[in-house]
């Protein structure tokens, strides 16, 4: 096994903590805000998350989101290792049938000598978005092509961050530069580290995958509640040891936000319940805000869905969220926990990473 890939995936939980707090981070844009307004909380949010000790720090790739600035992950993380000198930066993921594995290995290769040593790559197999943006994204109409060539598309973007095609392959000629093939040039001192994988999902098709591969494994609790528990038993019963890791490490997404009150804990998570809502229902916009939120009239079935899906998010005081929390990495016996704070404003998102950090005791108070 590659002791350094392993200790660049496994997390140290901090404080009083069970297991290693990451972030997760969407680059939500509220109404009366700006993208460019988003991104800056973003930093705020991660330089905050690298000072109270949490563990990496995570964005999405999502598309035709006016609410979600999170469309290009890598240009987003190369900003962010700007502005941080240590917590670990990644993608949560980055969504690989919309991308030639080659652009994906040459883009993560340059935040690696952006960031040497503290790059995560995390890879999903569906489109981040709706059929026909994903259309427009790849230039094609055979969408479940990219979804089930996906293991063979992964296995092409492994060969090229590694630079290690056999002799006769079509690419065994083709570099992904940064990469290793720097170090093994004439005169090279290139570092040959490349970013660890990790695979992504909402079901049972890659934890499988991830298992069988000896990869790490992220599981979307936060939209997909109902498959977790199964999800992680099938990546376990699963894993095969690898050159990677000995022994499986998943960590889950997790969506919580902690406020000095109960009622405004409330506040801002129904904010992300309406946006949802909207979603669902073909209306995709910016997040609204905890007034409209709180005056909206919900019909029937909105507010069955809007019960349902507040139930899945760890929210209230500190200490309700710190229990929350705790409950649930027993319950999953996740290895890592990845918070995601969905609200309106990045006041609100930052004070809840904040309250979550003091509620564990984690170093740094800032």
């Amino acid at each position: 096994m590659d002791e350094n890939r392993g200790d660049q995936i496994r997390g140290t939980a901090g404080g009083t903590a069970s297991v290693p707090l990451s972030v997760l981070d969407l680059v939500t844009v509220g109404q009366g805000r700006t993208a460019t307004q988003a991104l800056r909380t973003s930093v705020d949010i991660a330089k905050l998350a690298e000072a109270r000790g949490f563990h990496r720090f995570w964005v999405a790739e999502h598309h035709s989101m006016p609410g979600v600035a999170s469309s290009s992950p890598a240009v987003i993380l190369a900003h962010l290792a700007a502005h941080t000198e240590r917590i670990r930066l990644g993608s949560g993921g980055v969504m690989l049938p919309n991308h030639a594995p080659l652009v994906i290995a040459e883009q993560f290769g340059t935040l690696e000598a952006m960031a040497p040593g503290r790059v995560d790559l995390g890879l999903g197999r569906a489109p981040g978005t709706d059929g026909a943006t994903a259309a427009a994204l790849r230039r094609t109409d055979r969408l479940n092509e990219g979804a089930d060539d996906f293991p063979q598309q992964l296995a092409e973007l492994i060969r090229f961050l590694d630079d290690d095609f056999p002799d006769g392959h079509p690419y065994a000629r083709i570099h992904a530069v940064p990469g290793p093939v720097q170090a093994t040039s004439p005169g090279g001192v290139q570092s040959p580290g490349r970013p660890p994988v990790w695979l992504l999902g909402s079901s049972g098709f890659s934890a499988r995958l991830a298992g069988v591969l000896g990869l790490p494994f992220a599981f979307a609790h936060h939209f997909s509640a109902r498959n977790t528990v199964p999800a992680l038993d099938l990546y376990r019963e699963s894993f095969k040891p690898s050159a990677v890791l000995d022994a499986p490490y998943a960590l889950i997404g997790v969506a919580a936000l902690a406020a000095d009150d109960e009622r405004e804990a409330r506040r801002q998570v129904l904010t992300g319940a309406l946006s949802m809502v909207r979603l669902r229902t073909g209306r995709p916009g910016l997040v609204p805000s905890p007034e409209e939120a709180e005056a909206h009239d919900f019909s029937p079935m909105e507010r069955e869905f809007v019960d349902g899906w507040l139930k899945d998010i760890v929210h209230g005081t500190p200490d309700e969220v710190r229990s929350g929390l705790d409950d649930l990495a027993k319950r999953t016996g996740a290895d890592e926990l990845m918070i995601t704070a969905n609200a309106h404003g990045g006041e609100a998102r930052l004070r809840s990473y904040e309250l979550i950090a003091d509620a564990y005791g984690l170093p740094g108070a800032v």
